[in-house]
């Protein structure tokens, strides 16, 4: 809301309406505009852009922008060129060439994985606690013995599946 109201007030003491500033007729430059690129917008979704690329032009870019409006067929290819980058900064082929942006990408990933890792290994050493008693090998292995020795549940829990004559798992 703010910057609606500050935009108006900048229009106004302008002496410029939202009606001037948007004009059927007129273009699209103002007074500050910065030179030469500013409003210039291409990609392969709108390809053609409201402004050229290039709008101050140079002497000699000014003569070749006077050649084009006589016969095409007078101009070489280099010109017909120089009158297209006046217009236009890319060409479809130049706006669909691969970059090499995957590798940054990919780089970003693998530096965040390495990061990641290290504060787990971190924690692992220095925050988290030694494993409790219960989980060592040896506490498992007593505590199947006695419950073993207990016969706990013989009809079909751990004692029905040992045998307790050979002193082994039966098969």
């Amino acid at each position: 809301m703010f910057s609606r109201v500050a935009r108006s007030l900048v229009l106004r003491t302008r002496g410029l309406g939202t009606r001037g500033t948007h004009s059927p007729g007129g273009t699209a430059h103002s007074p500050g505009k910065m030179t030469p690129y500013t409003n210039y917008y291409a990609q392969r979704s709108y390809p053609m852009p409201d402004e050229p690329f290039c709008t101050d032009l140079s002497a000699e870019q000014q003569a070749l922008k006077e050649k084009e409006k006589g016969s095409w067929a007078l101009l070489s290819p280099e010109e017909k060129v120089a009158l297209y980058r006046l217009q236009f900064h890319q060409t479809f082929a130049e706006m669909n060439r691969r970059t090499n942006e995957w590798k940054t990408v990919m780089g970003c990933v693998f530096f965040f994985c390495g990061l990641t890792a290290l504060a787990i290994w971190w924690q692992r050493v220095y925050v988290f606690p030694e494993k409790p008693i219960t989980l060592q090998e040896e506490w498992k292995a007593r505590q199947l013995q006695r419950v073993l020795d207990m016969k706990g549940n013989p009809v079909q829990g751990l004692a029905s599946r040992w045998d307790y004559d050979r002193k082994e798992w039966k098969k």
